[in-house]
């Protein structure tokens, strides 16, 4: 069957049925029948938005300082950062409106039908880890609020915040795509407008002097928080990007698909991150605090009759997002051949975020150093399946085959070992050229193998502490090498490879 084809494709590695009831969405990764594909571009704004519109977001502001740049610097780097990581993700998006499918199966046609399982894995362990940093930020943010307001606190509300942010994330993911677009399009007006308030209340906290006083840094500082930001917001959406282009009328327009992503991914984000960047360097209290409670520290800053109201809106922008990651990873498990429904996939993937939660807001010493060097380390392999994935999308003249997704037989094949090399040799090198920043997160300390041999810095093993000497050390130029190279080596080495598979199906935009 050729994408042509306007009978939808129900695959044998995925949950049968139809799209199920209007509650509960049963499709899992087969193809979206024709007559479900009625979204228009402009309609993907909502969940970019409303998963983005978190106050979380000027937590990076403070990240970003502490890069040891300044307040215009890290203004630059914010607005390119975010920017250019949220349109990257509008070109994986195309994919969606293409193939129909999500993300993860559209991947097959780089990667091989069980080739795409490795970055499959990698992108699953991303989802999980990003939206258990989600609810940890909330559940965190609960206990801050409660105290400041004089209530419970310690362990009992500790223990019914997760339980009850935990339950939340879970059913709207369980229930699906409809339900979630729905909830997404009212958050984005409720907190949008709370948000608006938030930094209307905090602007007597802002002091322009002490702003611009912060001295300025070297291009290498600007790089490395330029990698961290791009892989704090658009890189760490990308491996789902298509999820929600998949309903989009094939007719739709390629430009307008990267437009709507790029600008409701991107629009909060980079007011929220500059005015993070004027509170944290206004407080050096903000600075130091924001770290282990991101959201409590902020909440903080606000009057107490204003506490509630924008606590209630604060977690629920960090669920928002949250839902759209369980929602996703539960679709990348069943592309990696897990053979349950899609609403068991991400119940399953709910319950692996609430024992992650339980584990960092109960056990664990500390919250912000591990999960900006997971963000680093499994950001490398991500970016160069993001670049492979990118050169397949722009070099492609016609939709997906969209059985051959599904069968190792079909023109896709079993494994593209030319992707797989490429995804292997490029994370190496890029893991060579990271270094984990946090004391916190020592497991990672095997990374930055290539920094020395290369002469780009020297690890000084200080009897108070070891630590990276050199301009480039901390600039985590392996994200962004993973990211171009594995672009440039797919749009190169595999072109002749995609205008094979090409060969009888339809020209896009028939």
């Amino acid at each position: 069957m050729s994408s042509a084809d306007p009978r939808p494709v129900v695959p044998s590695d995925s949950s049968p049925g139809p799209a199920g009831s209007p509650l509960v969405e049963t499709t899992g990764i087969e193809i979206i029948a024709e007559s479900e594909r009625t979204a228009k571009p402009h309609q993907l704004f909502w969940p970019w938005f409303a998963a983005n519109v978190s106050v979380f977001g000027m937590s990076y502001g403070a990240y970003v300082l502490g890069f040891g740049i300044s307040f215009w610097q890290a203004v630059v780097v914010a607005v390119i950062g975010v920017v250019v990581s949220f349109a990257l993700c509008g070109l994986i998006a195309i994919a969606g409106k293409r193939g129909s499918a999500p993300t993860m199966v559209l991947s097959r046609a780089a990667f091989g039908v069980h080739g795409q399982k490795l970055p499959g894995i990698i992108s699953w362990l991303t989802s999980i880890g990003w939206e258990t940093s989600l609810a940890i930020s909330a559940v965190l943010a609960t206990a801050t609020v409660f105290q400041a307001l004089g209530l419970a606190s310690g362990t009992t509300v500790l223990v019914i915040a997760t339980l009850v942010i935990a339950a939340i994330i879970v059913t709207a993911s369980v229930l699906g795509y409809h339900t979630i677009m729905r909830i997404q399009s009212v958050l984005t007006w409720a907190t949008g407008a709370m948000t608006i308030l938030f930094m209307v209340l905090t602007i007597p906290h802002i002091h322009l002097s002490a702003v611009t006083a912060i001295p300025g840094g070297n291009v290498q500082k600007m790089i490395g928080a330029l990698v961290m930001v791009m892989t704090g917001f658009g890189l760490g959406w990308i491996n789902i990007a298509a999820d929600w282009s998949r309903y989009q009328r094939r007719s739709a327009s390629d430009g307008a698909i990267i437009a709507w992503n790029t600008i409701g991914g991107s629009a909060t984000p980079v007011i929220l991150v500059v005015f993070g960047l004027l509170l944290a360097g206004s407080d050096a209290d903000v600075m130091a605090k924001i770290g282990d409670d991101p959201v409590g520290t902020l909440v903080t800053l606000l009057p107490l009759w204003a506490l509630i109201p924008f606590w209630i809106v604060a977690v629920l922008t960090l669920v928002s997002g949250a839902v759209n990651g369980i929602y996703s990873s539960g679709l990348t498990l069943l592309s990696l051949g897990i053979r349950i429904p899609r609403p068991a996939a991400a119940f399953v993937d709910g319950a692996i975020l609430t024992a992650g939660t339980i584990w960092v807001v109960f056990f664990a010493g500390s919250f912000i150093g591990p999960f900006q060097s997971f963000l680093v380390t499994l950001g490398v392999p991500i970016a160069s399946w993001a670049g492979i994935l990118i050169a397949d999308v722009l070099t492609r003249r016609t939709d997906y085959d969209e059985a051959s997704l599904f069968d190792a037989r079909g023109r896709y094949g079993a494994v593209d070992w030319t992707s797989i090399a490429t995804l292997v040799v490029t994370s190496a090198l890029g893991w060579g050229l990271v270094v984990n920043q946090y004391s916190d997160a020592s497991y990672n300390d095997w990374q930055g193998y290539l920094i020395e041999p290369l002469g780009l810095g020297t690890f000084i093993d200080a009897p108070d502490g070891a630590y990276w000497d050199g301009p480039w050390a901390y600039s985590n130029l392996g994200v962004l090498l993973a990211l171009v190279l594995s672009f440039a080596v797919a749009m190169v080495f595999r072109r002749p490879r995609i205008r094979q598979q090409e060969v009888g199906l339809s020209r896009r935009g028939r």
